[in-house]
């Protein structure tokens, strides 16, 4: 490899914008109504799958296995990359951070140079950001690195913020200011990992390749450099299993259609919205293809899933040397079987699976498993002795790479953990900040572990998290004697909201020393909206004390909505497993609402604003559900008609409310997230699939056992322009009048079965616009005055 002397990169980023225009859709109402863009059809791979499986198998002192069906041509060739997926010293092409710079700065990516370095302290990445105004410097020791420190001047020293979503950039000068002094960042932690396994499911499971680039380039900006990849994971299992005795048919209606697949991978639910496509698994493999590649371009690892043991019904039947364990229900569903890892078919078909992974996504260094995930059975397998083959076969394909666990309920045992080599392991731990009294070293013997946030379940427009329990634990975490922490995960179950959340979660990482809650906030107020102003950080520091002080102890998201929740007068919560009652002072976002609409006029037209304001209005709005529901349940209880009647109208009027203020923004529609499952239909049924999927997974999320019985429904419950119209009002108005009838009959309201209802919308082809409409400051205005003659006085 070059010396830093010889391979010393000055070369500016130049030319105007490629690839996508910047503020792209983000992963919270991801999708157009163009749909996907064309994309390359999959190419013969240039080895065939025995040659590649062949390598596999020798390391594993096995003879053949039964290859894929003839004539399959197979998933794309993938290009010859770095074991590592890095570019660690001098020497790496620095082309694809200046192509993300073109693409999330036109106007302004020419004055930035970006320059190759040796990583920092303990080998962690590191950059150093100086420069003169124009001509800023950015030297770092990987691509991602490089934007990372782009990030850190936009927000340091330009002053704005690119979130996800909404951006201030537009505030930059023609001429970007001078560095005052040059500074230099070395990562705290060497694994900065992203992505839920939930997140393909839950923000966007027909996101095209650009919409993933997007958010990849978002992700690098901010510090991290690991990132899971579940697009087109289904394409190894559908190739392997052709040759134990499935056939593509077969194969094709196990796997779930793409909103559901997430779960099918944590070996919860298969089939459930197929059969798919033959067409649209080769879209996918293509699609994945290209963001593992897009990864590995920045320097960035591809975290792929692993191969554990899922297989189809009857698979020990038609392999006789397999042995399998049912494993019973999920939330409804008929789970897989596992097959164990201690039978002579595991590593045969777990040596399938990644010869055909690694010929559609190239190779990685890390690998995601969650062996019995939220109560899979073990029937009479050893978990040591399984996890210790599971690790065996992916050692065999991928020498030295690192498994990462989700460190969730008790996952994982004491029994899975003593039969691994722990230092070849990651817990991407999801309970950091929820719960009190949490020693990770003693749970977890010592083995290696991320910090990590679940502050968003399901995809809820909810603002929220356990930001100072954050800042509390990190460090000394990090700090103390023996300390295991080695990482940071960042696992929303859906992206793309709470864009606060998402920079300090990030910034652990990389800023020195303790980060002051307050003084973070006050920051953070000044560059999202591009300079400071009074009204804006009045307006985040209300936010601050509230949804974003919440504490640990049981809960790390705040509550949703009750305009969302299926019709009770005893509702608590729309999801039933989410919090049931307020964690904050609900007063501090209606004060919060009133700041930000006095913001200067000057800085309200950046998507940063328009997005917060919305947000913020609509939060206003859901919390102000708590305070009517109990008033009508009052007046219903009393038998007074006509309170009932007003009250019922004051609900009324809040919904429509809703439904103008989210309408207003791109980020809160559902006519993208419907356009984009359509456009990846071939046909008008596959189109109406698609829609089922998209549909069916916000409201019933499956069929009635698992809607009713797994009380799955509306778990997945958002506040979105066309959601709220179309099902949440007359869901409830369905209700009002039932009990309307009953006051004015003296009997029982009549019973709704709800889930016929909800099956009814989700099974609806409607069209919903794609584009937002009104003007975000009128709306949000109009939910601050509707709220002030509710009762709620200004700025108190």
């Amino acid at each position: 490899m070059a010396t830093h002397e010889t391979a010393h990169d000055t070369a500016h980023v130049t030319g105007g914008a490629s690839g996508g225009a910047p503020g792209g859709a983000s992963g919270g109402a991801s999708g157009s109504a163009s749909g996907p863009p064309s994309r390359p059809v999959l190419r013969r791979r240039a080895r065939p799958a025995a040659v590649l499986l062949a390598a596999v198998l020798a390391a594993l002192g096995l003879g053949t296995v039964p290859g894929p069906a003839a004539g399959d041509p197979g998933p794309a060739a993938a290009p010859s990359a770095p074991r590592t997926g890095r570019a660690d010293v001098p020497g790496f092409d620095p082309a694809p951070a200046r192509e993300a710079l073109r693409r999330l700065l036109p106007r302004h990516a020419a004055q930035f140079t970006l320059e190759a370095a040796e990583p920092g302290a303990a080998g962690q990445d590191a950059f150093t950001v100086s420069g003169t105004a124009g001509a800023v410097t950015v030297r770092a020791n990987t691509p991602a690195a490089q934007l990372t420190g782009v990030g850190w001047y936009l927000q340091h020293v330009a002053g704005v913020d690119v979130g996800w979503p909404g951006d201030s950039l537009g505030r930059l000068p023609d001429v970007l200011p001078a560095v005052p002094e040059p500074v230099t960042r070395t990562a705290r932690v060497p694994h900065r990992y992203a992505l839920n396994d939930t997140d393909d499911g839950y923000s966007g499971p027909y996101r095209t390749f650009e919409e993933h680039r997007r958010q990849i380039d978002l992700m690098a900006l901010h510090g991290i450099n690991e990132v899971f990849v579940q697009v087109g994971a289904e394409w190894p299992y559908y190739r392997a299993l052709q040759g134990f005795g499935y056939t593509a048919e077969e194969l094709r209606a196990w796997i779930p259609a793409p909103g559901h697949q997430s779960w099918w991978l944590l070996q919860n639910l298969s089939g459930f919205g197929g059969p798919v496509g033959e067409r649209l698994l080769r879209q996918r493999a293509d699609t994945g293809r290209r963001v593992a590649d897009h990864l590995r371009a920045l320097g960035m690892t591809p975290v792929l899933p692993g191969y554990f043991g899922t297989v189809p019904p009857g698979f020990a039947t038609r392999n006789p040397d397999a042995a399998t364990v049912p494993q019973g229900d999920w939330a409804g569903f008929a789970r897989p079987d596992w097959l164990d890892p201690a039978s002579a078919a595991f590593p045969r078909l777990a040596a399938a699976y990644y010869a055909e992974q690694r010929a559609a996504f190239g190779d990685s260094t890390m690998y995601r498993m969650s062996p019995l995930h939220e109560g899979g059975l073990t029937g009479t397998v050893d978990v040591r002795a399984a996890a210790g083959a599971v690790q065996r076969a992916l050692d065999a394909a991928h020498p030295g790479a690192l498994w990462a666990v989700l460190g969730w309920q008790d996952d994982p045992t004491a029994e899975l953990l003593a039969g691994v080599d722990t230092s070849r392991l990651l817990i991407l731990d999801g309970l950091s900040d929820r719960y009190n009294r949490l020693d990770r070293e003693a749970r977890w013997g010592g083995a290696p572990y991320a910090m990590g946030t679940i502050y968003n379940f399901g995809g809820h427009t909810t603002i929220g998290a356990n930001t100072s329990v954050w800042l509390e634990r990190f460090g000394p975490w990090r700090d103390k004697t023996g300390s295991a922490l080695a990482g940071t995960a960042y696992l929303p179950e859906a992206t793309g909201t709470n864009p606060a959340a998402f920079d300090l979660f990030t910034d652990l990482a990389w800023e020195p020393g303790t980060i002051d809650h307050r003084q973070w906030f006050a920051d953070f107020a000044a560059r999202r909206y591009g300079r400071p102003d009074p009204a804006a950080a009045a307006a985040w520091e209300e936010l601050r004390k509230g949804p974003y002080a919440t504490s640990s102890g049981l809960w790390s998201e705040s509550q949703d909505s009750l305009f969302t929740a299926r019709p009770s007068l005893s509702a608590k919560g729309a999801a039933h497993w989410s919090p049931q009652s307020m964690r904050y002072p609900a007063e501090s976002v209606l004060r919060a609402l009133e700041h930000l609409l006095d913001v200067d006029p000057a800085l309200r037209s950046s998507s940063a604003y328009r997005f917060d304001l919305t947000d913020t209005a609509r939060q206003a709005l859901a919390n102000h559900s708590r305070v009517l529901l109990p008033r009508i349940k009052a007046a219903y209880e009393a038998k007074d008609l006509a309170r009932f009647r007003e009250l019922v109208g004051q609900w009324q009027d809040a919904e429509r409310r809703l439904a103008r203020v989210v309408g207003a923004d791109p980020h809160f529609l559902l006519g993208p997230w419907l356009a984009a499952a359509r456009a990846a239909g071939a046909d008008e049924a596959e189109r109406d699939r698609h829609e089922y999927d998209a549909r069916s997974i916000l409201s019933v999320w499956g069929p009635r056992g698992t809607s009713e019985g797994g009380f799955l429904h509306d778990y997945a419950n958002r506040e979105w322009a066309g959601l709220v119209e179309e099902l949440y009002a007359p869901r409830w108005a369905l209700y009002f009048r039932t009990l309307e009838d009953a006051l004015r009959t003296g009997t029982a309201p009549r019973a709704v079965d709800w889930h016929a209802h909800e099956e009814e919308w989700a099974r609806r082809t409607t069209a919903h616009r794609t584009a937002p409409a009104g003007d975000p400051y009128e709306e949000a205005s109009a939910v601050a005055a509707a709220l002030r003659g509710a009762g709620f006085t200004r700025k108190r």
